[in-house]
């Protein structure tokens, strides 16, 4: 019998010779890592800077909450939520949140409307464009001590500026460090002077990222500009709106700078008319008491109103995100 000289093509590989396994070098493996660490790499700092500047100090702000800690004498016995306890039966606490949420109302509501008008204005074609957006950024890079202090001055009882100009309309002098809504009135005053502009630009960048062909072919049609404003502007910036509203509330919250340098003793009034949630926190921690577990109390209540206020956000703007959306309409069953 003839044997077979049938020889194996080139390149062809006999089914039953063995496979030289595959050596992966060190160059390859490398990369593949690259590729799958480094992007979690790039955003580690965030997260790193997050938990030790954000939830660290809560968790220890937490632990501390429930122990009778002093400032001099340092960690004392555990208390549970004693703290918490003292904390809602103080009425300087409640004046506090009452004047928190007083001055929250008068500062953010005349706030954002100021900063709508505004930020229509600039977004319209004006001379000094450049010059204009600037100017209403200056009152933000101003220290809160130095506007604190002149606005002291401007509101002060007997000679400032405030009771001199409704003076000249023949109104009587306004005690604004003496009355609860006149001093929440002058610190209100003060935040919008300092945060009126840096919501003013945000605004903006969101009014010029609505497309032109809609003013274009409401133009077309006739609309006016205040039909334009209130038809296409509002819907369109409609979410950075809900996100200015939740900064201003966060802000609102947690003010201290403002009612802090409004009078010379810094303690919100004799009757504590503007003392806020954080300055009784600050009483707490470094007054009379010293009791860091109290102070703490308070501000993990506080964190508990701002994360409610945050979920109300998040609710708010789903529910608003969903109406907005257009529904497809149903397609009605053809019988056959």
């Amino acid at each position: 019998m003839a044997t077979s000289t049938t020889q194996p093509r080139a390149g062809r590989r006999l089914p039953d010779s063995p496979r030289d396994p595959r050596r992966v070098g060190f160059s390859q493996t490398l990369g593949r890592w690259d590729v799958k660490v480094s992007p979690y790499l790039y955003i580690s700092p965030f997260f790193i800077l997050f938990a030790l500047t954000g939830l660290f100090p809560l968790a220890y702000t937490a632990y501390v909450s429930v122990y009778d800690w002093h400032l001099l004498g340092g960690q004392g016995d555990f208390v549970g939520f004693d703290n918490f306890a003292f904390v809602f039966q103080e009425p300087n606490f409640w004046k506090g949140l009452r004047n928190t949420f007083s001055i929250f109302l008068l500062s953010t509501i005349p706030q954002l409307m100021i900063a709508i008008v505004l930020a229509a204005l600039l977004d319209a074609n004006l001379r000094a464009r450049t010059f204009w957006r600037m100017g209403v950024l200056v009152p933000y890079v101003v220290a809160p001590v130095a506007v604190s202090l002149i606005f002291g001055k401007v509101f002060a009882d007997q000679s400032g500026l405030a009771n001199a100009v409704l003076g000249f309309f023949g109104v009587d002098p306004i005690k604004w460090h003496g009355a609860v809504l006149p001093s929440h009135f002058a610190v209100a005053t003060m935040v919008n002077f300092r945060w009126t502009g840096y919501n003013t630009l945000i605004l903006l960048a969101a009014m010029q990222a609505v497309p032109r062909e809609l003013y274009e072919a409401a133009v077309i049609d006739g609309a006016t500009r205040v039909r334009q404003f209130f038809s296409i502007t509002i819907p369109q910036i409609r979410p950075t709106l809900i996100f200015v509203v939740i900064t201003s509330t966060i802000g609102g919250l947690q003010i201290f700078d403002e009612p802090r340098m409004f009078d010379q003793l810094g303690q919100g009034g004799p009757g504590r008319q503007w003392m806020t949630v954080t300055m009784y926190i600050y009483e707490l921690g470094f007054g009379n008491s010293k009791s860091f577990g109290r102070a703490a109390a308070v501000a993990w209540v506080l964190f508990l109103i701002i994360l409610a206020v945050g979920m109300l956000n998040f609710w708010l703007t789903r529910r608003i995100a969903s109406e907005s959306t257009p529904k497809e309409p149903r397609r009605k069953k053809v019988k056959r």
